[in-house]
């Protein structure tokens, strides 16, 4: 692919990725529209400051606007139809995992995928929960406290994109092409408990469906979902723990014992609810009980997104001690710790540049000076 063709490309979907008309563009740029509309169709390459300036218009580094991006293959992205920006989530999910393999190939540092021999094994959801939480160490009985690092340490790379819509939840990128990974959509107006859920679906799916993972394949398989849902609720909350929490809630209202159970294992009430109407304890009218008596308490319906007693963020990675609850939390606890270790031996080995160590951990240059100032301290 050409130069201007590259840069047609990735002007015109990181433009559709923040929403921004040509005019718009254009405006914030400095240039006509003319201009920017001939730079689109790739007639013409833009001068070095009209990069510039249509990079910072668009919060983009230089590099997203030259760089062609070679889309990963296995992926499995199944999302609403309202997902606009698809190509563009695609694109940073691919140009990041491409980093981080050359980071690990760099630094000769990789993390074995452990549950490897599960892919493919279990078509029994439940069964398959079981046996991935029993190959990480898990208790018979024990909460999830930390999925992002749980994953990270097992040879699951987690990346966290911030993107304005309900419609996208998450996707997952099987074992080959440099994963197997997960990525979140960590938008502040989608509760943690789904980021949490999100994490774990994800999950489900590359362990249970490996003939599924392909770019070109945008339409839901319902089938599929309610396979990663299912393997999701039980890697999460694990039966045994489950029915015993619920049991010892048996003289609390209804909505006290969701809320409850809910804060334990770190899910929405949604998953309880599901879990109940699965496991057989409840009947279809768990949702309408669940609605009346939580608008009865707190004066309201729950919508789509609402989350009751929802987390803070920090908690999607906040490490619980065995015992006790947690003293607090920040916002330094909701990193990626093992791509922050890989960049910052680079940084150190003179490997990465301070602008590409930024580009890697998806911060600005500022912050990671002020970081890397941090190491030195």
């Amino acid at each position: 692919m050409s130069t201007h063709s590259v840069i047609a490309a990735n002007l015109a979907r990181l433009r559709a990725d923040r929403g921004m008309s040509q005019e718009e563009l254009a405006q914030a740029a400095k240039i006509s529209r003319v201009s920017l509309s001939k730079i689109e169709r790739g007639a013409v390459v833009p001068r070095s400051k009209t990069l510039t300036d249509l990079a910072k218009a668009l919060n983009a580094s230089l590099r997203d606007l030259v760089t062609a991006v070679d889309v990963v293959p296995n992926v499995r992205f199944r999302a609403d139809k309202r997902v606009n920006n698809r190509e563009q989530i695609l694109a940073e999910v691919s140009a990041w995992l491409a980093a981080y393999r050359w980071l690990e190939s760099e630094l000769d540092d990789k993390e074995t995928f452990k549950l490897l021999s599960l892919v493919g094994q279990y078509t029994d959801p439940v069964v398959l929960a079981q046996k991935a939480r029993a190959k990480l160490g898990l208790g018979e009985k024990e909460p999830v406290r930390d999925i992002c690092g749980l994953l990270e340490d097992n040879g699951v790379k987690v990346l966290l994109l911030k993107k304005a819509t309900d419609a996208f939840f998450g996707l997952s990128v099987g074992p080959n092409d440099g994963g197997p990974a997960v990525v979140v959509n960590t938008w502040d107006r989608i509760s943690v408990e789904r980021w949490i859920f999100t994490a774990a679906h994800e999950l489900g799916h590359i362990l249970l469906h490996k003939e599924a993972f392909d770019c070109r394949k945008a339409e839901e398989a319902e089938q599929e979902e309610r396979e990663a849902d299912l393997f999701a609720s039980n890697f999460l909350m694990p039966e045994a723990g489950f029915d015993e929490e619920w049991q010892q809630t048996y003289g609390l209202p209804f909505l006290q014992r969701v809320l409850k159970v809910k804060r334990i294992y770190r899910v929405s009430y949604k998953t309880v609810l599901y879990r109940l109407k699965a496991s057989g304890n409840e009947d279809e009218s768990v949702w309408k009980v669940f609605q009346v008596q939580h608008r009865m308490r707190f004066g309201k319906t729950l919508k789509k997104i609402d989350e009751p007693d929802r987390l803070e963020a920090g908690e999607f990675r906040f490490q619980w001690p065995r015992a006790g609850e947690p003293d607090g939390l920040s916002e330094s606890d909701f990193l990626q710790d093992r791509l922050h270790r890989l960049v910052r031996i680079a940084f150190d080995r003179g490997a990465v540049s301070m602008g590409r160590a930024a580009e890697l951990l998806r911060i600005s240059r500022d912050d990671m000076r002020e970081l890397a100032a941090s190491w030195a301290g």
